[in-house]
């Protein structure tokens, strides 16, 4: 019995979790700042069950792409041209031809053997255990080494990776602490973000050195950059490779600045793809993007390497650096779209969270376990089709309701 129990929980311990974190969410869904079911009414305005009308503060379509009329109609005609909505089953099998063409165009956009995927999660699922087998790094299974803030898609799949390997957890960003898993290890892979959900970013000079020195293998999910940043949308991880080698993976979503649906997986050759489809379990199973996510995506593609998407970006940068000279915030000089108001405890954050709804903004409370205990946070993302007047009125708004609870915040 001992023995079982101290066998249990290395890596997850839900029932804890749900112990800790259950408060605050029926708090959050009691303030109807949570379970909101939104009619949207015009691009990045929704109405929801209530009667309330928002803007959308909380969004990661930081370019706004997914109101984008090129992208409606890429996903409506292509769902008509082909017939069908999809072809159900595994892909490796049978796929529609258009899936081929769109994985090509992927392929040479970003300069990577491109893999789609139904979500990011899935290609996750079903890549990281295969990493954890060896199968990528010459059989020879490597020691895993989880960023400990690595998103919760990659995350939960420790235990999985830890039945074919190795698994250890970094402090965040912790250089020094790979380092020495690289000396003391002769395969290590490196689980992080390239850009975080929480905000802050990988350091992508350390571990391009630790790369070179030391072949440690890369899996970087870089969802919240792709389309955001980089010529042509790379995000922040491609640019900084010569070449996608056979020692890094990068995955990431099309359903944030892309503006489409499902994930992609960009590999250094076709015998790393050949295997995910084989034996790749969820990143495969029964389904893959249905033609209106295929043609949205190929719509945005064309849009990628137009001026108007450049345009979009710059316009991102400079509502980034209005949001910056009004509230000071931990993220503040990023490049990246997210930032985080620090309230401290949930009931704080759930609180002004439910004012700013009422007052016609939607935001992400966030709270254990997204955050650490203690560290709860207004979660605010911003956009490119943002008017500056609308950011003032919000960080005047937030400033005020924040001061009338004694804690300031300013620029």
């Amino acid at each position: 019995m001992d023995q079982t129990a101290r066998a249990a929980n290395r890596y997850t311990n839900y029932r804890k979790v749900i112990a800790l974190a259950d408060h605050d969410w029926e708090s959050a869904e009691a303030g109807k700042i949570s379970g909101l079911n939104v009619e949207i009414k015009s691009a990045n305005r929704m109405l929801d069950q209530h009667g309330r009308a928002f803007h959308h503060f909380c969004t990661t379509s930081y370019l706004g792409l997914d109101h984008h009329p090129d992208i409606l109609d890429g996903a409506m005609n292509t769902l008509w041209e082909t017939g069908t909505l999809r072809v159900a089953n595994s892909k490796n099998r049978c796929k529609l031809a258009i899936l081929e063409q769109y994985e090509t165009e992927l392929s040479e956009l970003f300069g990577a053997s491109c893999l789609s995927t139904l979500s990011c999660s899935a290609a996750s699922a079903g890549i990281l255990p295969l990493l954890a087998s060896g199968v990528f790094t010459e059989n020879r299974p490597p020691v895993m080494v989880f960023d400990r803030l690595a998103h919760y898609s990659m995350n939960h799949l420790k235990a999985a990776c830890a039945d074919e390997t190795t698994v250890v957890t970094c402090p965040h960003n912790d250089m020094d602490f790979l380092e020495k898993q690289c000396q003391q290890h002769r395969t290590v892979a490196y689980v992080a973000d390239g850009a975080y959900s929480m905000g802050g970013v990988a350091d992508m000079d350390s571990l391009l050195y630790l790369k070179d020195r030391y072949g440690l293998f890369l899996y970087l999910d870089d969802s919240h950059a792709l389309s955001a940043v980089g010529t042509f949308g790379a995000g922040l991880v491609r640019p900084r490779l010569h070449a996608l080698e056979d020692d890094c993976l990068i995955v990431a979503s099309l359903a944030k600045s892309f503006g489409a649906s499902g994930g992609l997986v960009m590999l250094g050759n076709e015998r790393q793809k050949k295997l995910i489809a084989r034996y790749g379990g969820p990143s495969n199973w029964s389904q893959s993007l249905n033609s209106a996510a295929i043609g949205a995506g190929r719509a945005s593609i064309l849009l990628h390497r137009t001026p108007e998407f450049a345009a979009l970006q710059e316009k991102l940068q400079v509502n980034i650096r209005l949001f910056d000279s009004l509230i000071r915030t931990d993220q503040h000089n990023s490049n990246m779209a997210i930032r985080l108001v620090n309230c401290g405890e949930a009931a704080l954050a759930n609180s002004i969270a439910m004012e700013l709804a009422n007052h016609g903004f939607f935001t992400s409370a966030v709270f254990f376990p997204v955050v650490a205990q203690g560290k709860a946070a207004i979660r605010i993302t911003l956009r490119a089709d943002m008017e500056p007047t609308l950011i003032r009125h919000f960080c005047e708004l937030i400033t005020e309701l924040l001061r009338t609870r004694g804690r300031d915040i300013g620029c």
